[in-house]
């Protein structure tokens, strides 16, 4: 039996490393982002901080989870993804430093209310990233990744245009501009999910075997960008209402032939089918709501607290875990990150709309449990983050 490698003193696990992927600082940054800015919005939905204007208007709080922190750990994973996908490199040390510099920037300067600013740093980081991911892609002849080049410039494009119209710079509903960038993280989450959920499963549950039919494939996926295409065109509320249902449907029949009932006792895994379940309720919800049944905020917020908070909560700690050389199994801390952005999304969605008289306290425990979600995995995966990997390999 061959000898494991001794780790150089350049890979030893005490050594700093948070530069030596992409996933490190984005994920971290994208944690400490997601507390903060929630703890934030709280403290103003308190009324405690009047002074804070930005605070003030809900589309700045949408923007910033939208474009703040999920673009953060959609990059976070595509700098890690097409390295391995392409076995090229993509950005570490200083250029992805600069890359991370550039990310908060735009942060703090929407928190200091300079938009403009903040469009530049925005636009800046989203040529960037898809710039970054683009030279390994084309390198590789990868062909089949190339439209992740696009999403990002779209969802760069969509950034500009909000802060465009969030000052008054052009005449766009900020509403319909931020539903866009919802369609497409949607598809992104939809798209990654089919290919790493099934996957996941089965290397993490002995004897189960996802299905995937490729004719529902290409359905459930071309029902979100044509469901995308509606709100762009602001098409009549019953076409919306009819794609979204049937996206629901499509969605929902993906989702079982995955087998998520099999994933019970795998926590690492039971996040991604829940996440998704909650993808399947965000649309279900946007249908009911075009027949007056449900209100669009309860869908919006099923789609981002429940499906991207907690898939993005499931990816994050996976891949960490991956890619510095731990083994794939959720210890408490992860479990206990799982319910409560779970938890989180409960409270949002379904209390409000069985009980209106109780939403503000609704409101603010969907955000504490939001907080304390991530303020645990900040904590947990602080050192997994900044020091190398523990069995010497680089990255």
């Amino acid at each position: 039996m061959s000898t494991p490698p001794t780790p150089t003193a350049a890979h030893a696990p005490s050594a700093w490393g948070l530069w030596n992927l992409g996933f490190r600082p984005f994920y971290l940054a994208a944690g400490t982002f997601a507390a903060l800015a929630m703890a934030l919005w709280v403290a103003q939905f308190l009324g405690w901080l009047p002074g804070i204007a930005y605070l003030a208007n809900p589309y700045w709080h949408a923007h910033e989870m939208i474009f703040g922190y999920a673009f953060a750990v959609i990059v976070g994973f595509l700098f890690t993804a097409v390295r391995n996908w392409t076995d090229r490199p993509t950005p570490t040390g200083s250029t992805l430093a600069a890359i991370v510099a550039l990310w908060v920037a735009g942060r703090l300067c929407v928190a200091a209310a300079w938009p403009l600013h903040a469009a530049i740093a925005d636009t800046a980081f989203a040529i960037a990233v898809a710039f970054a991911i683009a030279v390994p892609l084309v390198a590789s002849r990868n062909k089949r990744n190339y439209f992740f080049v696009a999403l990002l410039l779209m969802l760069g494009a969509a950034n500009l245009a909000s802060y465009l119209a969030l000052t008054g710079l052009i005449a766009l509903p900020v509403l319909d501009l931020l539903r866009v960038a919802l369609d497409v993280i949607s598809f992104i989450m939809a798209l990654m999910g089919g290919r790493v959920i099934p996957m996941f499963t089965a290397n993490g549950v002995p004897g189960v075997h996802p299905v995937r039919k490729l004719a529902l494939e290409r359905a459930a996926l071309a029902s979100l960008i044509v469901l995308a295409a509606a709100d762009l065109a602001a098409a009549p509320v019953w076409m919306v209402t009819a794609v979204a249902a049937f996206a629901a449907a499509a969605h929902a029949w993906r989702l079982m032939l995955w087998q998520p009932l099999a994933t019970r006792s795998k926590p690492l895994v039971w996040i991604l089918h829940l996440s998704y379940a909650w993808l399947v309720v965000y649309l279900a919800l946007r249908a009911l709501a075009g027949v007056g049944l449900a209100m669009p905020s309860i869908a919006v917020h099923a789609l981002t607290v429940g499906a991207l908070g907690g898939l993005t909560l499931g990816m994050m700690t996976r891949t960490s875990r991956g890619h510095t050389g731990r083994p794939l199994v959720a210890e408490r801390s992860e479990t206990l990150c799982y319910v409560l952005v779970n938890a989180a999304a409960v409270m949002r969605v379904f209390v409000p709309a069985a009980a209106p008289a109780y939403f503000r306290e609704a409101v603010l425990l969907s955000g504490v449990l939001w907080i304390a979600a991530f303020v645990v995995f900040v904590g947990k995966y602080w050192p997994v983050l900044t020091r190398a990997r523990i069995d010497g390999r680089p990255g």
